[in-house]
């Protein structure tokens, strides 16, 4: 099973790459949140795909991203695909919430009819350019409907296409394991704390039959969480000389931003002369950005 934390920085990115993970998640949530707003579809494709492309600029790893209903009707459902392809992301998932959505694990979620559903996979899959770009269904029927409404609205979005499915907020591990009985393409599990679940392992997802876990606002909580507890000592204690240990050193921040491949690269611009010129340096040898 593949496991993808939610990036909530681009630097954030690069932690997560340097890890070991497989991947990296870019979560609609946590969009919305950095901008101080809910998510309830008030993001924008154009503040979406910005951020998908810093994340994708700095790791290797294949970027799953959250793309709501797709930011409006088929039409521009199909713009959002071509759009968030343009950046880079490995995949994307597409729901089936009405307009405007909001967080899969809060009550009063409404979700769309089999049909519109179904056409918004139908434009994904068919906007895409790259064959190979992951095109995600994800339902959030269970709350609404159950498990049974579930299974037969998944298996109708595979007909239409969908790559993989993601069941927002199954229940138990026993609903996860039915349905993986009822489908034939991979299935993504949300990781998400203080939702409608508990919090499975990867072994015991790995179990029932998911492929692919995504762990969305982990990262940004864990991070705030320190954030506001180092707000109230600093406001205490008139400094956070108490909390070095638990900071990021200036190095290993430096590390994790590659610093010194940047200055290599300076150092080589600025050392350069052309052929023949005193102090010169041989064009042979010169070295291109050590980023790239």
């Amino acid at each position: 099973m593949l496991q993808l934390p939610g990036a909530f920085t681009p630097l954030s990115a690069t932690l997560i790459e340097e890890k070991g993970f497989d991947g990296v998640y870019s979560s609609g949530a946590v969009m919305a949140a950095e901008l101080g707003l809910p998510d309830i579809g008030l993001t924008t494709l154009t503040e979406v795909s910005n951020r998908v492309r810093e994340i994708t600029r700095v790791t290797e790893l294949p970027v799953i991203v959250d793309a709501d209903t797709g930011f409006g009707e088929v039409v521009n459902l199909a713009r959002t695909v071509q759009t968030l392809e343009d950046a880079g992301v490995a995949g994307l998932h597409i729901e089936d919430q009405v307009n405007p959505k909001r967080c899969g694990h809060l009550d009063g979620k409404e979700v769309v009819d089999t049909a519109t559903a179904v056409r918004r996979i139908r434009a994904a899959v068919t906007a895409r350019s790259d064959p190979g770009l992951l095109v995600i269904a994800r339902t959030d029927l269970r709350a609404c409907a159950g498990l049974p409404a579930t299974i037969e609205r998944a298996k109708a979005l595979v007909d239409a296409g969908a790559d993989m499915l993601f069941p927002e907020a199954l229940a138990s591990l026993d609903e996860y394991e039915a349905f993986r009985r009822a489908v034939d393409v991979p299935i993504l599990a949300n990781v998400t704390e203080f939702g409608k679940n508990e919090l499975f392992t990867a072994t015991q997802l790995e179990s029932a039959g998911v492929d692919l876990a995504i762990y969305p606002v982990s990262l940004l909580r864990l991070a705030m969480g320190s954030a506001e507890r180092a707000l109230a000592v600093l406001r205490a204690e008139g400094t956070l000389a108490g909390l070095l240990p638990e900071m990021l050193t200036r190095s290993r921040l430096y590390e994790l931003l590659r610093y010194e491949s940047y200055s290599r690269f300076d150092a080589s611009v600025l050392g350069f002369a052309p052929s023949g010129s005193s102090g010169s340096t041989d064009r042979q040898t010169f070295e291109g950005p050590a980023w790239n």
